[in-house]
């Protein structure tokens, strides 16, 4: 690790030195690549410089203890020694951590895709319960918020939702959310108080970078055109703009209808194709890989059910690492710190296990 870690404080100093020099700003994409690398070398850098200060806390303590002879000193260089020795164990797991393989998609804005399962009107009820919940935590962090596309339900709920949220970070903590959402609780219909369950899952998928190439040939997709339906404004229904794409290879069939104009419809719909075949293709190098699978929370399948809603109990069960809140109402208004971090934590820790085996 520190070898590493030495070579990182290298690499800082050419990086530093390059940024510094004449007209390196000729090159623009050069210097913004050296502006990003340092940017994700320098939290590691300055950490270690900290580090590397406190274990010569510690070893100034040391000496001092063995060879002085005031024995006030001492006392006091034994109650230094044992501070510095507990700040340098903390910071050497955090620099294990910060050294973990990054996920290149971590900083990326998201497209998360919410589809009613099973239970009825209950499970479209609860897709428009999950999506407010997550448009109040995307608000809580400052992050923007934006409809793609999205079918509701005849009384108030959602058969599918579509949507971006933009943010740095997002994809880091959200990526936990993708699988099978389960709710129990009594629906209002329901005269026999009996407690129904229902599902939804959500997809959370990593927006695609215009530098990240994916080939779409036009014999592939079908392009239909039509008149926009359900509540949204004056001009649906009067213009065809909306647009429905058919991916003809996957199946994938994509709806926008959010906007006025058929041209931003459409360049919302190829985004949305372009982020799910990206995606497909992510999930298939995923299943390919049995060791990363087993160094993630839960198996990444989007079939897996990884979280229980319990409205009469009050409580949020995640099953992934057997983490059980009673503070349902919290999180339904957003409120998923609590459970992300933990998620977050436990990934971590799998990882650290498996590279020290």
């Amino acid at each position: 690790m520190f070898e590493k870690l030495d070579m990182l404080c290298l690499r800082s100093e050419d990086i530093t030195k390059e940024l510094e020099s004449p007209g390196v700003t000729d090159d623009m994409d050069r210097y913004r690549k050296l502006m990003k690398e340092q940017s994700e070398i320098l939290p590691v850098v300055t950490l270690y410089q900290e580090y590397r200060t406190e274990q010569k806390n510690v070893e100034d303590d040391l000496f001092l203890i063995e060879n002085e002879s005031d024995e006030d000193l001492k006392a006091m260089a034994r109650e230094e020694l044992a501070a510095s020795k507990k700040n340098a164990a903390e910071m050497e797991e955090r620099l294990r951590i910060l050294l973990l393989p990054k996920d290149p998609n971590d900083e990326k804005n998201v497209i998360v895709e919410i589809r009613a399962g099973a239970g009825g009107d209950e499970a479209g009820l609860f897709a428009a319960e999950i999506y407010r919940m997550y448009v109040h935590y995307a608000e809580n962090r400052g992050w923007k918020v934006e409809t793609l596309s999205f079918e509701e339900s005849g009384i108030g709920g959602m058969k599918y939702v579509n949507f971006m949220i933009t943010g740095s970070g997002a994809y880091s903590r959200l990526k936990y959310e993708s699988g099978v959402h389960r709710v129990q609780r009594v629906p209002e219909t329901e005269s026999g108080g009996r407690i129904h369950t229902s599902t939804i899952t959500v997809a959370v998928i990593p927006e695609v970078d215009d530098d990240i190439r994916i080939d779409i040939p036009d014999k592939d997709v079908r392009i239909d055109v039509m008149r926009a339906s359900g509540n949204g404004g004056q001009c649906v229904n009067t213009t065809d703009s909306a647009v429905r794409l058919t991916h003809y290879p996957t199946g994938i069939v994509i709806y926008s209808q959010t906007e006025k104009s058929q041209l931003q419809n459409k360049a919302k719909a190829w985004a949305l194709l372009r982020s799910k075949l990206y995606d497909l293709e992510m999930q298939k190098r995923h299943d390919e890989e049995a060791d990363l699978r087993r160094s993630q929370i839960g198996t990444g399948d989007r079939s897996e059910k990884i979280r229980t809603y319990n409205f009469p109990q009050g409580r949020v069960t995640d099953h992934r690492i057997k983490l059980t809140l009673y503070n349902i109402d919290q999180v339904m208004n957003g409120d998923l710190d609590c459970i992300i971090d933990p998620l977050i934590t436990a990934d971590q820790a799998a990882k650290l296990l498996k590279m020290e085996n």
